[in-house]
């Protein structure tokens, strides 16, 4: 229902409940910038996954309540200062220290920065550009590219490209798509938003579990999988 203060042409956003509701409020509430925001903190915090956010963007955009277009700039803005922090880590800390300090964080294993690294010693700048579609892999090939370090202009050429096609390709799902969300949206909203959080906690859980019988069997010599 539209208000009676909204001004002409301008649809308020519907009152969504549960855990979408908050995040579409949220983006509302800072706009494009917070698209970027998400982006970022994506880098460093991998569960919360840039697939249930990008859309949410382009539903938004789809309403009425953000421009599609800067929302994509705003989410490349966010992920290539991400991959600038990661890439700095790896310039400054070099590969043995980078390796000391994978070693010691909890529920990482050297074997995620090696799989990146022989993924960016194969196929170089095209590593960073193909890696922006690639689960885990599009926080981490910045720090071997920070390692060798590449220059930066084509680092960040290449980040932006490969992060422009990818935030392109879900916010425009989104917003192709909105038609059909919106329905859903207004009646199941609470009900949706419980089945996303229950998926990213079953995938949360899957993570930690796998991660902790890796990190055991490696500490007895046994093989793991």
């Amino acid at each position: 229902m539209s208000s009676p203060d909204a001004p002409p042409g301008e649809e308020p956003l519907p009152e969504y409940e549960g855990f979408l509701g908050w995040v579409l409020d949220l983006m509302v509430t800072l706009g494009e910038p917070g698209v970027g925001v998400a982006l970022l903190i994506e880098t460093f915090f991998p569960p919360m996954p840039s697939e249930a956010v990008l859309p949410g963007a382009g539903f938004l955009a789809y309403t009425g309540q953000m421009n599609v277009w800067l929302a994509i700039v705003w989410a490349t803005v966010g992920g290539l200062v991400g991959a600038w922090g990661l890439y700095a880590l790896g310039a400054l800390l070099g590969r043995e220290r980078t390796m000391w300090l994978l070693r010691r964080t909890p529920l990482l294993e050297a074997e995620d920065f090696h799989r990146s690294e022989r993924f960016f010693e194969r196929f170089g700048g095209l590593a960073v550009l193909l890696g922006r579609c690639v689960p885990l892999v599009r926080s981490l090939i910045s720090i071997p590219a920070g390692i060798a370090r590449m220059s930066l202009v084509r680092f960040s050429l290449y980040t932006v490209i490969g992060s422009a096609v990818w935030n392109g390709v879900w916010i425009g799902l989104g917003y192709a798509f909105g038609p059909a969300i919106e329905p859903a949206l207004v009646h199941w909203s609470d009900l949706i938003g419980n089945i996303v959080l229950a998926v990213i906690g079953l995938l949360v859980v899957w993570f930690v579990v796998v991660r902790v019988r890796s990190l055991r069997a490696r500490a007895q010599g046994r093989p793991t999988a």
